[in-house]
């Protein structure tokens, strides 16, 4: 019966044709075609608000605010490797084969679906640790500007927990009630509050330019840490700095599913009128091949995956922007005034320099601060829920994976282990350390890795070209080298 199911999935695809180029990618070149295509911004919209988390805002600025513009390169080399390649790479091989990563990389040799669970493992370890970074500077944040109405019986610290502790929730619940279409949408605007509000930040402190152009292009160095530098950053000076790139994007979840909503957007093959088809044709083979032989027709799928490579550069380019932005502003600002940082303070301290230099910061500050924030915790259930039912179908196809109930089920267990973690008070340096290693430095290493995987499954004419295949490669020796540094530096750290 199985074999008789495969045969008549293979007569209904068979060598497939591939959609012709149509819309503003047929026109030819034109303002019009220019803005149509810019337009098409949207997956890696969400992709890239929702890396503007702790990373930005927190740990980017303290490292500029005691390495100056020296780590600038930093920021861009994670913002090349990740936001351009692992992105690419990932959703590429949707938008060429039409199948869902996780339907393929479940055949990996070994026990089935080994490499599935063993990512959604580490995200769900390392998310509640990614959590509270972002959350508990966000309740000290509130404590601030509330402080002159909460009652003075309750003491700070456990007002900040309490703040945390209702922000996690309301994020949690506002999740769960947002669509893939309305998140999508709130996030380009908060990527152009972001973009916005950073850009007008950074002129207003009037950066050396000059400074932060070599600091980007000096890769590899790593400046000597100055007086008021974090003890944590003079005894691990290689930890703190693998930290500082991994937390430069987001987590390992957020790069895959970009793939997924690939494919609700029916860009590339994943818009084949025959698309269902095609996928349960591909769950059942072991190579691609339903996938034209003739070079005119890849060239065609070529021209219509488009869309894929101006999100991906778009996304790359605002994540950019942010993350320098706010790096240069710890370079520019914090630096000459050696602020230091301490504690779950972070974000108020830093308001309260921006104010210094002129009230109308302040403001600015807030509502970049917390649009990244809540925008980047809003969007993680979504994100979390929909590669775990992708991975689980692919795992398990003869079991039923309701979205709705894995989302609910994922909110839940991250609501316990964050609150654990706000109400141990465990300090903000170690996790940020374990949660970069594993969530990004270490998982997207492994996920960089299946990607390329992922490309020579691709019939040959249907690979990458040999320019982002040499920046692939490069890209995921780049990230094996930070896990290293980063895994070797907790362990000497912890146990050293």
């Amino acid at each position: 019966m199985e074999h008789s199911n495969q045969e008549n999935t293979e007569q209904i695809v068979g060598k497939i044709e591939i959609p012709p180029v149509t819309g503003v990618y047929a026109e030819p070149w034109s303002f019009k075609k220019l803005f149509g295509l810019l337009a098409v911004f949207g997956p890696a919209a969400i992709v890239a608000s929702v890396s503007i988390g702790a990373g930005e805002t927190i740990v980017v600025v303290s490292t500029g605010a005691w390495a100056g513009y020296g780590l600038l390169w930093l920021v861009l080399l994670s913002c090349v490797v990740k936001g351009i390649f692992v992105t690419y790479f990932l959703g590429r091989y949707t938008a060429v084969s039409g199948e869902h990563i996780g339907h393929r990389l479940v055949r990996l040799p070994g026990p089935r679906g080994w490499f599935l669970i063993a990512i959604v493992a580490l995200e769900m370890i390392g998310a509640p640790l990614a959590w509270v970074p972002i959350s508990k500077p966000c309740g000290d944040l509130f404590h601030f500007i509330l402080r002159d109405t909460l009652p003075t019986s309750i003491s700070e610290p456990v007002w900040e927990n309490i703040i945390t502790s209702a922000f996690v929730a309301l994020a949690l619940i506002f999740g769960l009630k947002l669509s893939f279409e309305k998140l999508e949408k709130q996030q380009i605007i908060i990527c152009g509050i972001l973009v916005g509000g950073t850009i007008v930040g950074t002129l207003m402190v009037r950066p050396d330019f000059g400074k932060a152009v070599a600091g980007s292009l000096s890769f590899g160095y790593l400046p000597e840490p100055t007086d008021w530098a974090p003890q944590d950053a003079v005894k691990n000076p290689l930890l703190t700095m693998a930290t500082a790139f991994a937390y430069v994007g987001g987590s390992v979840m957020g790069y895959i599913v970009y793939a997924n909503w690939i494919g609700l957007h029916r860009w590339g093959l994943t818009g084949h009128e025959k698309i269902s088809a095609i996928q349960r044709h591909a769950f059942t083979r072991d190579t691609i091949d339903y996938l034209p032989e003739d070079p005119v027709q890849a060239n065609q799928l070529r021209k219509i995956i488009a869309p894929l490579r101006w999100d991906v550069s778009i996304g790359a380019i605002v994540l950019f922007i942010v993350a320098g932005a706010f790096m240069l502003s710890g370079a520019a600002v914090l630096y000459p005034l050696q602020t230091e940082f301490e504690g779950w303070s972070l974000l108020t301290e830093q308001a309260y320099v921006w104010g210094n230099i002129h009230a109308s910061l302040v403001w600015v500050y807030y509502i970049c601060i917390i649009a990244a924030l809540w925008g980047t915790l809003q969007a993680l259930p979504e994100i979390y829920a929909r590669v775990m039912q992708e991975f689980f179908q692919a795992i398990w196809p003869n079991r039923e994976w309701d979205y709705g109930r894995i989302r609910r089920n994922v909110c839940v267990y991250i609501f316990i282990a964050t609150m654990i973690i706000v109400w141990l008070n465990v300090p903000f340096g170690i996790l940020t350390q374990i949660a970069g290693f594993i969530l990004a430095n270490f998982s997207i290493a492994l996920m960089m890795l299946a990607a390329l995987y992922l490309n020579f499954k691709l019939p040959v004419l249907y690979r990458t070209r040999l320019p982002m295949l040499v920046g692939g490669l490069v890209s995921a020796v780049i990230l094996i080298c930070f896990a290293g540094i980063s895994g070797w530096g907790l362990i000497t750290k912890l146990f050293g």
